[in-house]
Parts: C-alpha cells; structure tokens; sequence
C-alpha cells in the first residue's frame, strides 16, 4: 500500500483548520502533515514538512495566500496548491487571482448551510477527489495563459480511435459550445486569445464556478481576448463573435423563436453535481442547432458533458476534446475520448486554430 498523500493546511482560522482535519483524516489515503495560521509561518515549515500538497487559505493576516502562493512557486514549482476561498466579492476575485499566478485549483468555504454536518459532507466532496486528482501521479504542472494575440503555429497532434470527418463531409457549424472546470480559467485565456473578433459564430461556454466567480471570471477573459464575453443572462440573444459563459448557479439552455436564438436560464436540479452543468447546454445545443454544432469538452474532473456529447453525436454535431497532455485533469474530456465520441483530441495550443478550421469549413 501507498504511504498516505501528505496535506500542508494554511489558514488563520483554528476553526477551519481542525474542520479540515477531521474532514481529510477520514480519508485512509490523506494525512494532514501539519498546518500554520499564516503564510510566514507556512514558509518556514515548508521544507520540514515535505507535503504532496498545500490546502491555501486566501485571506490571512502577515501574509496573505498570494503572496505564500507567490514565494512557494518560487521555491517548488511543481508543489500543488488548493485555495480555499470564501464565497465573496473579494474572495472571488483575489482566488482567480491565485489561478493565474500557478494555483492548481481552488474549493469555497462552506457559507449560510446552517448545519455542520452538510458543510463537512460539501468540503469532502469537493476537496478529497481534487487532492487525489492533483497527488495521483504526484504532480502535473497547471496551465499557464498563452501570450495574448499570439497563435501557435500548427502541429501534429494526437486523434481518437474515431476517424476524424473529412472536411468536404462536415456539416456548417453554427455555434461553438464549451464544456470546462478544473483548470478552466487559464485554459480559457489561452483558447479565447486566440480566436479573432469576427470570430463567425457565437461561443457557449459551462465553467464550473459558483455565482459571482462567473462574473470576475468572464470580465477577466474580456480583459485578455479580442472577444466581446459577458456572462449569460436570460433572453440573451446571440450572434457571431460574442462569448457567453453561463452564471454560476444557473443551468444555461436555448430557445428558438424564429431565426432568433436566446439564452434561457433556470435553476432546475444540478447535474453530476453540478449546476451549470455542461450536459444540460450540450442537450440545448444539439436540440436547437442539430447538426450545425461543435462542442469542445476541455479540462475538468468527472464527466459532465458525457450525456450531452451524446446527443450531439446522435443528430450529427462535431466534438472535440482537448488531450491528456495538455488538460490539468483529463476527467471530462477523458470520458468523452474514451467514449469513441470525439472527433479528434487537440493539444491546448492547437486547440483555437482547429476549432477554426472547423467553423470556416462550408461557410
């Protein structure tokens, strides 16, 4: 048997702190190593305790998360860090901050439940498969932001045992929808960086994220892209070159009225755990646009997006996935692959210059 995966905790709250403890002691597989209230004290422990992982509060006194994330980035690179973030305007935005500068992902901290044991059961489910995800192969580095405006030439990449369309084959493609979370973010700003303003069709993008983190996150991606991105809201009516990404807390579905197709939101049950989830937009894509679909499925843990490749591959739409090699978890993308439902499996870098070739093709 394995030694147990060794977790660092950093937060300024003993609370919390013995929470976590007793949440990730549950696990056979997880050992809480040791912890510290701020980021100083972290640093200074950090070489002695030798963690698999850092579980990174955001907002402590002395030293903050960013600035511990900062300086343990210099010191080792390749060591996972999780943020632990309140769900707040403040913590939204510096927990995205975190993500950019290397954090491998992030869990918010339990708020309003009102009862101790649902806010446990929510950390373990959350927190537990991202510390296994990241300390499996005792490491993949995260993502980092391609430089703005500046496409990777074309390359070789790796394909599906599904031969891929030939392009005189292909069917119009009249939307792009997006299927993404772990690693979401950065991946993000590399995609939509590289995708022109006169971009010809509208883009649909699922993140996993709670409410206000969709926001920051889409205000970001229009800081860096040459595309107008907002986050969805209902009645929405799209066009080409305009990106929407559907709010956390809210499925994203469509509507068709006439030669006019609006964003219709809804709070109906989560799916895979998540709400939005990608099946419920790929579903709405494939209900509306038939054919003339092309979903990309990228990074992410579990298999959300699965079902609803599904139904796109049953009326005659195009997926993609982006490869294992570049994906910060190979869950989402993995499952549809494995599936035999994708086209083709495109490196990140490459991933704008496909999805182009593809949307070009029969226009």
């Amino acid at each position: 048997m394995s030694a147990p995966i060794r977790i660092f905790l950093v937060d300024d709250s003993a609370v919390i702190r013995r929470l976590l403890t007793d949440v990730l002691s549950g696990d056979p597989a997880l050992e809480v190593a040791d912890s510290a209230a701020n980021g100083r004290i972290a640093l200074a422990k950090l070489l002695a305790v030798k963690p698999d992982i850092v579980i990174l509060d955001v907002e402590m006194p002395e030293m903050d998360g960013l600035e511990t994330l900062a300086e343990i980035r210099k010191r080792q690179p390749r060591l996972p860090v999780i943020m632990f973030s309140s769900i707040t305007e403040r913590g939204a935005a510096v927990t995205l901050e975190a993500l950019a500068l290397g954090a491998n992902d992030y869990v918010t901290k339990p708020s309003n439940t009102g009862n101790m044991t649902v806010a446990l059961q929510r950390v373990r489910e959350e927190l537990i498969p991202r510390i296994k995800a990241f300390c499996r192969s005792r490491w993949t580095p995260a993502v980092a932001p391609a430089p703005l405006n500046r496409p990777t030439a074309p390359a070789p990449v790796s394909r599906s045992g599904l031969l891929p369309v030939p392009p005189r084959l292909r069917q119009r493609v009249d939307v792009v929808a997006i299927g993404i979370s772990t690693g979401g973010p950065n991946a993000l700003v590399t995609l939509l960086s590289q995708l022109p303003a006169n971009f010809p069709t509208p883009i649909l993008i699922v993140q996993h994220m709670p409410p206000i983190f969709t926001r920051l996150l889409a205000e970001r991606l229009a800081a860096q892209s040459p595309l107008s991105i907002t986050e969805g809201a209902a009645g929405d009516t799209l066009h080409p070159g305009q990106v929407w990404l559907a709010p956390g807390g809210l499925h994203m579905a469509l509507d068709r009225q006439g030669t006019q197709v609006r964003l219709q939101l809804n709070q109906n049950p989560p799916e895979n755990s998540c709400r939005p989830a990608v099946d419920v937009l790929f579903r709405a894509v494939a209900e509306v646009y038939r054919a003339n679909v092309l979903a990309v499925v990228m990074t992410g843990m579990g298999n959300d997006g699965l079902k609803g490749c599904e139904a796109i591959r049953r009326v005659g739409g195009q997926i993609l996935v982006q490869d294992e090699s570049s994906s910060v978890v190979w869950g989402m993308p993995g499952f549809v692959a494995k599936a035999g439902l994708a086209d083709a499996q495109i490196a990140l870098t490459q991933l704008a210059g496909e999805i182009l070739t593809r949307v070009r093709t029969a226009r």
